[in-house]
């Protein structure tokens, strides 16, 4: 495994784990029109752990590589309805007011740079 293998599948495991450690977070930043917020936040955290533990085999791995994109499309729009709504999300109970609005905005462009990362990763 390469050392972009290894930092990919602990990058998902470990966020795909936080999704069960504080689900409130998860769900707070969900856009008003996702339904059943809690299966959300549940089920994706559940995907970003397959993404990241499909990394490990050689087998799964360009499976893995194709599954994180996708996840990472599936999020966008709640990393994108915090950064437009901070202080709507910080009136859930979760401090995203205390995130500089510029680094909210400056983390949309990540994603896709994430997802060329999840794709050359997997790749040979």
């Amino acid at each position: 495994m390469s050392r972009s293998q290894k930092l990919l599948a602990s990058f998902f495991t470990v966020a795909g784990t936080m999704h069960f450690v504080r689900p409130r977070e998860y769900a707070a930043i969900m856009p008003p029109y996702v339904p059943a917020h809690r299966v959300a936040v549940i089920a994706s955290g559940a995907a970003e752990l397959i993404g990241g533990v499909t990394v490990i085999p050689p087998a799964t791995r360009r499976f893995a590589g194709w599954w994180l994109i996708a996840v990472l499309v599936a999020v966008f729009p709640a990393n994108v309805h915090m950064a437009l709504h901070r202080d709507e999300v910080a009136k859930k109970g979760v401090p995203a007011d205390r995130i500089p609005r510029w680094l909210l905005w400056a983390r949309l462009p990540l994603q896709p740079l994430m997802m060329l990362w999840a794709w050359r990763a997997t790749r040979g």
